[in-house]
């Protein structure tokens, strides 16, 4: 997998006319851990849906092995966790067999195949003896992780992570980060939106610095410098660079 590349090309998506993300050019290759960083009302939630396939391109094309996103069940969007619903009556277990229904269709039955990634989706999180545990009664970070293993069960090859780090505490951000890390290691591309600026060099490879343009994209070590990080949360009209 680590051979494949997201490619997004010429993107803009605007609402009501007016541009949240405008003219994204970036080629993100799987096996790569990506923070996507800006201001809040950069556009990172917009550039998360737009690959997922849930927003409409203004212009511009995006593209995994040569498909459309809404063509290939190989991305996994997770959005932010105040969005979910976490009362739902459902198992973490339930949760994260969710994410074997894509290949399932309407007439397939659950087949040992399926039970195995699943077991395998809640060990790589470490979620194995929480599995008959109710989703309302984990933690936040253990919440963060369910999600990120149901996503696991769709065998995803690119996870979109809205803001996953967000209220979680330190332990909780050690666990997830070394999840991440190894999900990346197996070949997976992860591109994570993400607002503490100084845990960014333990945590990525690459950084995409938006500000409804592309400000930067490249390597930690070559991108995510002072100018760059000046140039993503100024509001003076910017143009990109790339590392």
């Amino acid at each position: 997998m680590s051979g494949h590349h997201l490619t997004i090309r010429n993107v803009t998506v605007s609402y009501q006319h007016v541009p949240a993300i405008l003219n994204i050019n970036a080629d993100l290759r799987c096996g790569r851990c990506v923070g996507l960083l800006g201001p809040n009302g950069a556009g990172k939630s917009t550039l998360l849906k737009a690959i997922a396939g849930l927003v409409s391109l203004q212009s511009g094309k995006i593209q995994l092995h040569g498909h459309e996103p809404r063509r290939t069940r190989s991305i996994a969007y997770l959005p932010q966790r105040g969005l979910i619903d976490w009362d739902f009556p459902i198992t973490v277990r339930g949760m994260v067999a969710m994410g074997r229904f894509p290949d399932l269709g309407g007439w397939r039955g659950f087949s040992r195949n399926d039970d195995s990634v699943v077991r395998e989706a809640l060990a790589v999180t470490h979620l194995t003896p929480l599995a008959n545990r109710q989703i309302n009664a984990l933690s936040g970070g253990q919440q963060q992780r369910a999600f990120l293993a149901r996503a696991y069960a769709q065998q995803s090859h690119v996870c979109l992570l809205d803001e996953p780090f967000a209220g979680l505490d330190t332990n909780s951000q050690k666990d997830l980060r070394e999840i991440l890390r190894g999900m990346a290691e197996q070949g997976k591309l992860l591109l994570v939106s993400h607002h503490d600026l100084a845990s960014v060099p333990e945590l990525f490879d690459d950084v995409l610095m938006l500000n409804r343009e592309l400000i930067a994209f490249g390597t930690v070590a070559a991108a995510f410098t002072p100018a760059n990080i000046a140039r993503t949360y100024s509001t003076a009209p910017l143009k990109p660079v790339f590392a």
